[in-house]
């Protein structure tokens, strides 16, 4: 049941807030508009609008089979909820029958920029398609709300914003929702789009956020960051988020969300509360205590680390270094870490870094301007054993592994924490940022292969592991396209041993320089097969093993030495 309490509200959402705070880049605390559905019977036509007028062609979009109505029985709100219910029913409107019925409700409200937070149960019966949603107030769109007075662009050019999509992702885990951008840049099918695993949808309330500022759009499942949208262009084509935005709420069915079941009689989104927050007063306090320093750098990037306060609660951060200019927002007060991708390896840079608040207020010792020189570009290892994260955390870790065939690189990833249910995996491209979904080889591996990609180049790319009440993100991995990445560091030891013969079919004979050795032969994955001492000669049985890549290390009291071996 809701809180109906003003102050367990306050208190509620002031927990909330911290709990988010470090993982977006603009909080926003002032409550402008909201509904919490506290009177029964009708949805608040002062709040609400129920669209129902049919597409030309007399059909709803993405092969839908429902008429939308402004009938009771469609929407309505009893014991502190918001029901929209999708029912099967003969109907018929603007002379069209249609065999089941929905409500789509449009928002009399809208905005730009701000925090939406909405608090619903989904219903998940085959076929049904419930969706929290958001449409640029000038979309162009007969039937609209907005549309008659404001409508002057066709969709996409209005912007969409999927808050929450569920029950159009087969291959997913039943509890798998999404939130996608639709742009002129990509739309449709965009590839601009981040998906989570929650916990029993069809029996749990989840809170569905999003925090749109001028910088970036970023979704949350119960105060858990799972997706950000933040193109390095922001122009007509990829960031048409700069206009008003009004919500959505619906049911669709069949199309896209595939059939619906012969015995299907209705079913509903309870929707508890939908609150909008901006940031109302007037700012005239500049930011203080405003520092900033080098982090981590590589041949490609450097990491920038960044703080200030402001009594606003947020900071805005501008960095010019001549090829290029970056922005970012940031809470007050926490620090920053902005990396700065597409450099060129072993070149210095200078970094121009100012600091404002979202009014325009200056910090006093801007700009700080930093200094240095990207390293030369060392490759990543082909594969390993890691549990660095860069978002979450990782209890065991994971393995990874980058193979090179012609222009293709096969990335495969394997979540080894035990811990972790409901698993998918997106691969995340650095630069410019992309997620894509990954597919799921066995348990908890996944691979993802990118074609045409060039002989000597450098790629970055990190993997989002999504489980049930989560997310877990890697570090980015830099890997030089061609590259076989003979693992270690090989000492002059390697001339005083023999391995052979490699390819190997079934044994490998080794002939090592000292009477006790450790060896260690693990998979591409970065798996441990065998870990042994082993004397000088030695006869080791791979017999067992399939056809593919494995590397063999060797250490005694003269080094430390890896090679790569190729079962036939």
């Amino acid at each position: 049941m809701k809180i109906n309490a003003p102050f367990k509200i306050i208190f509620a959402f002031l927990l909330f807030s911290q709990f988010c705070f470090s993982q977006v880049d603009v909080v926003y605390n002032d409550l402008v508009w909201s509904d919490e559905f506290d009177t029964n019977g009708v949805v608040n036509p002062n709040n609400w609008f129920q669209q129902t007028q049919l597409p030309a062609g007399g059909s709803w979009f993405n092969g839908e089979v429902q008429h939308y109505t402004n009938k009771l029985t469609n929407s309505f709100v009893d014991a502190g909820f918001l029901n929209i219910v999708a029912k099967k029913e003969t109907y018929t409107d603007q002379g069209v029958t249609k065999d089941y019925t929905s409500a789509r409700l449009n928002s009399k409200y809208a905005f730009k920029y701000g925090r939406i937070d909405i608090r619903a149960k989904l219903p998940i019966d085959s076929g049904t398609w419930p969706a929290i949603w958001m449409l640029g107030k000038n979309v162009n769109e007969p039937g609209g709300y907005f549309a008659s007075t404001y409508g002057t662009v066709d969709w996409p050019a209005c912007g969409e914003t999927d808050i929450m999509e569920h029950g159009i992702f087969g291959s997913q885990s039943i509890n798998y929702v999404q939130s996608t951008l639709h742009t002129p840049s990509s739309h449709g099918n965009s590839v601009n789009n981040g998906g989570i695993i929650a916990s029993d949808l069809a029996n749990n309330y989840h809170v569905y956020s999003l925090n749109w500022s001028p910088n970036q759009i970023s979704f949350l499942l119960d105060g858990v960051l799972y997706y950000t949208y933040n193109p390095t262009i922001k122009d007509a084509t990829t960031w048409p988020f700069d206009k008003e935005q009004y919500l959505l709420l619906n049911i669709a069915l069949g199309g896209v969300a595939g059939t619906i079941s012969p015995n299907f009689s209705q079913s509903s989104m309870m929707i508890d509360y939908v609150r909008v927050y901006q940031n109302t007063a007037v700012d005239t306090t500049p930011p203080t205590n405003f520092t900033a320093t080098i982090g981590a750098t590589t041949g490609s990037s450097v990491e920038l680390l960044l703080n200030a306060t402001d009594n606003s609660g947020t900071v805005a951060y501008n960095v010019d270094y001549g090829v290029g200019t970056n922005a970012t927002s940031f809470p007050s007060g926490v620090q920053k870490s902005f990396v700065i991708n597409g450099l060129s390896p072993n070149t210095n840079y200078t970094f121009s870094v100012t600091a404002s608040d979202l009014s325009g207020n200056v910090a006093a010792n801007n700009p700080i301007v930093l200094n240095v020189k990207t390293p030369s570009n060392l490759p990543t290892q082909c594969s390993g054993a890691v549990s660095d994260a860069s978002q979450g955390t990782f209890s065991t870790g994971y393995n990874y592994a980058f193979q090179t065939t012609g222009t293709d690189v096969k990335i495969t990833f394997e979540l080894l924490d035990t811990d972790k249910v409901g698993v998918v995996a997106y691969l995340w491209k650095q630069s410019p940022f992309s997620e894509t979904s990954m597919s799921n080889v066995s348990g908890k591996i996944f691979t993802k292969t990118i074609s045409g990609q060039t002989i000597g180049s450098t790629i970055s790319y990190a993997v989002k592991f999504a489980y049930a009440g989560g997310l877990s993100v890697t570090k980015y991995f830099q890997y030089v396209v061609g590259n076989t990445c003979a693992l270690g560091i090989e000492t002059p030891l390697e001339i005083n041993n023999t391995f052979y013969p490699n390819p190997v079919h079934n044994t490998l004979f080794l002939k090592l320089k000292e009477d006790k050795n450790r060896i260690l032969l693990t998979d591409v994955l970065g798996q441990k097969l065998i870990d042994s001492n082993v004397p000088a000669s030695y006869d080791l049985d791979m017999s067992s093993f399939k056809n593919g890549i494995y590397f063999l290390s060797i250490e005694n009291t003269s080094g430390f030495q890896q090679v790569k071996l190729i079962k036939e």
